[in-house]
């Protein structure tokens, strides 16, 4: 069907800033360095000096950047890390691909990120380390989180996939414990236009490691003292985010003011991201709950405006983690939110008037469905 907003859209992106872009890319086809090279090495310093960390790692993917981040830590077979259920499952994928187990925590019903006091009850013996998680653009209260790992000898690494930009008491998110990750997969606030992904660390010997294991664990062509992957980077990738990240930070304030303004008017309407005193959010995704999901998604459709659900099935409710023993009522918070998240459309060129039509179809969903509730408890 034809929307009427587009959920987000990356072609008025491209079309601002497609010069750059073409310049970026004819510099790297002009040079023919697909693969690492200076545009590489380039980016890794802006990002590294954005995120205010002595140390950036690009890589192919928000995956893999947590894959080399858990590689570079040493995790194991027999391992635990406990991690929130309510996630993209690649957070959790990377444990178990180490053989390491993914222990659950619970997560805070206001934001939806891991709840410090959940992950302290998860920790035992065989705990080595914590991945919270800052969803939809705000960032987990690290500050606890890292308070909790010091305690018991942990080590703690922030996905933040969707976070790069969002602040946490003045600290930028993916700079604010041991290692941070983000994603650059097209639809995230910093996207590219394929896969790709960095890690950020201060820790020199850690940025060494990650290095190495990016490139099959060699430090110098065919002497590889580690067991890596291939995880590089391709040029083309670089290209596209050097065109775009002198432009990221005035972006990240539309999505600020482009958040505020759905949050002010609808209001009263559905619950409303809650945005922390502490921190700012990039709004990856604008995510409101709404009681009755699935009438309320077909209202907006029917509208032409579309929706998505980031996540209806908990982790630990996937098929591919049954083994773990966890089931219905484990994590009663992550199973609620699962149930009444939506996202509405949210990019940073978004007009005021494409946002009024969301808004408008969102208060007509909500007043069917509240009609629908009433004559339900009619007698």
């Amino acid at each position: 069907m034809s929307w009427r907003v587009n959920f987000i859209d990356l072609k008025t992106q491209y079309a601002q800033h497609k010069d750059d872009i073409q310049r970026q890319l004819n510099e790297v086809l002009d040079n023919t360095q697909f693969i690492m090279g200076p545009k590489v090495t380039e980016l890794e310093a802006q990002l590294a000096d954005y995120v205010g960390v002595s140390h950036s790692i690009a890589c192919s993917s928000g995956t893999d950047a947590l894959l080399l981040a858990l590689l570079a830590k040493g995790v194991k077979p027999g391992d635990e890390v406990i991690t929130t259920p309510f996630t993209f499952i690649a957070t959790v994928e990377v444990i178990s691909l180490l053989g390491a187990r993914p222990v659950f925590a619970d997560i805070n019903e206001q934001t939806y990120n891991s709840e410090p006091a959940a992950i302290e009850t998860a920790i035992t013996e065989r705990t080595r380390g914590i991945i919270p998680v800052s969803l939809y653009g705000q960032a987990a209260d690290m500050d606890e989180i890292n308070a909790i790992a010091a305690s018991h000898g942990l080590w703690v690494l922030e996905d933040g996939a969707q976070s790069l930009g969002a602040t946490y008491k003045g600290r930028h998110s993916c700079g604010l414990s041991e290692i941070g990750a983000t994603s650059f997969f097209p639809s995230k606030p910093l996207g590219c236009y394929g896969d790709g992904g960095a890690v950020f660390t201060d820790d020199d010997s850690l940025a060494e490691a990650l290095r190495a294991l990016r490139v099959h664990g060699q430090k110098q062509r065919y002497r590889h003292h580690l067991v890596g992957v291939d995880a590089r980077m391709d040029a083309m990738q670089a290209a596209v985010l050097l065109a775009k990240l002198p432009h990221f930070q005035s972006e990240v304030e539309l999505r600020r003011e482009k958040g505020a303004y759905y949050s002010e008017r609808l209001a009263g309407h559905v619950i409303t991201p809650v945005i922390l005193p502490h921190n700012t959010s990039v709004f990856a995704q604008y995510t409101i709950r709404v009681p009755e999901r699935d009438s309320f998604c077909a209202s907006l459709k029917d509208d032409g405006i579309p929706t998505a659900v980031h996540y209806p099935v908990p982790v630990h409710m996937q098929e591919a983690y049954s083994d773990l023993g966890y089931g219905a009522g484990s994590f009663p918070v992550a199973e609620r939110m699962a149930h009444e998240v939506v996202s509405l459309p949210m990019f940073p060129h978004i007009t005021k008037a494409q946002q009024d039509l969301v808004i408008e179809a969102v208060v007509k969903a909500t007043s069917r469905t509240t009609q629908h509730a009433d004559a339900l408890a009619a007698p």
